[in-house]
């Protein structure tokens, strides 16, 4: 048994401090510091930082070079080390829309490294499974994917991957977006959010209604909020949706950040859609097979089209803090236990709850990471 003492432990609903928290593989519970002391086998002075569930990155698609859709395995354990630094502990590689045979090949790689993501000496945060980020989307709000490789929805190609997709981003108003939503729904725990969709408000709320629980990268290549067609904004910011955020400023302009933490509460999700450039200089690189410039924390295609980002999300999580003036507990949910929420992991990751994995981070004030613990094994530690 270990514990952690001279901390500031954040939990989902407020800041603890003068407590220690105590963990084996599991967390086993929030004690007085003399009690972990007299129980515990090792003691980890947290020298005043804060005390975090592990961050869970549920739309993450590169790091340091790699691609999810690369369909690489070294390429996903580099990305699994390298988020460690940012405080991840787990997280769901996510595909692009590229060809279908290449995102099976992705689904099959991390069906083997998700169990291998789970012992000990795997020194990286845990795969929990993948996001699928189309290809069943509306062309008109592509994005930064490759039209190329749209599909109509078809819950017959998913389902038997449904054990790995955890999340799939689709557009509920192309053909057969009904039948979509009502087969994984019945067959499937897979999460449905809403994205790269140009649907208007009615047929929004109709996929709400029917089943789709998520909304991806809020505000970005979905129908804007009008006075007379709400959208798909207006949808998510009035429903029980979970609604992802890229809190990076460029994507989502700052003076957002307070409304999506009042109107959404713990059903704002924050996210990176992070790209291989993340952790890179500035320059070139590909994303799906398409070319990319990366400029400071812009990201884009050759003709001007927003790609997704370079965000950490420690920094996310800072963002969030400082700009809509939340406090660091609130900022941390929702890049913990919501996170964990919107994919249906909540039941072992996102919270220092006893009986959930020992996944904790150790942060200072300006929400650098320090320590990342998983599943009791620490994996990273910096002074």
């Amino acid at each position: 048994m270990k514990a952690i003492v001279n901390g500031r432990i954040l939990l989902p609903e407020a800041e603890i401090r003068g407590k220690a928290l105590l963990y084996s593989d599991k967390i086993i519970g929030i004690v007085d510091e003399e009690t972990a002391r007299a129980q515990a086998d090792e003691m980890i002075d947290a020298q005043g930082r804060y005390v975090s569930p592990g961050l869970v990155d549920v739309h993450i698609h590169g790091y340091l070079g790699a691609d999810t859709s690369d369909a690489e395995p070294d390429g996903v354990r580099k990305m699994a080390r390298g988020i460690l630094e940012n405080g991840v502990t787990s997280f769901l590689p996510t595909t692009m829309t590229v060809a279908w045979e290449n995102i099976t090949a992705v689904f099959e790689m991390l069906r083997a490294l998700r169990r291998e993501s789970l012992t000990d000496d795997f020194i990286g945060a845990e795969i929990l499974g993948c996001h699928a980020e189309g290809p069943f989307i509306n062309p008109s709000k592509k994005g930064a994917q490759a039209e190329s490789c749209i599909l109509p929805p078809d819950a017959e190609k998913i389902i038997p991957y449904a054990d790995i997709v955890k999340v799939i981003t689709f557009a509920p108003e192309m053909p057969g977006g009904e039948a979509f939503i009502r087969a994984m729904r019945e067959r499937t725990n897979v999460r449905l959010s809403i994205g790269h969709t140009g649907a208007n408000y009615d047929q929004a709320m109709n996929a709400i209604h029917q089943g789709v629980t998520r909304a991806t990268h809020t505000f970005n290549a979905m129908t804007p909020m009008m006075h007379r067609d709400p959208g798909v904004v207006g949808a998510a910011l009035t429903t029980d949706v979970y609604c992802e955020l890229i809190a990076d400023t460029f994507h989502v302009n700052k003076g957002i950040f307070p409304l999506m933490a009042k109107v959404k509460g713990d059903k704002l999700v924050l996210i990176t859609d992070c790209l291989r450039a993340c952790g890179m200089p500035d320059g070139e690189y590909t994303l799906g097979g398409q070319k990319f410039i990366l400029k400071g924390i812009e990201c884009r295609l050759e003709d001007g089209t927003i790609a997704g980002s370079v965000l950490r999300l420690n920094h996310a999580v800072r963002n969030l803090r400082d700009y809509a003036c939340v406090p660091m507990h609130q900022a941390v949910r929702a890049a913990s236990l919501s996170a964990a929420e919107s994919a249906g992991v909540a039941d072992r990751k996102g919270s220092l709850e006893a009986g959930k994995d020992a996944d904790i981070v150790l942060m200072d004030e300006n929400c650098e990471v320090r320590g990342a613990i998983v599943r009791g094994v620490c994996k990273y530690h910096r002074q």
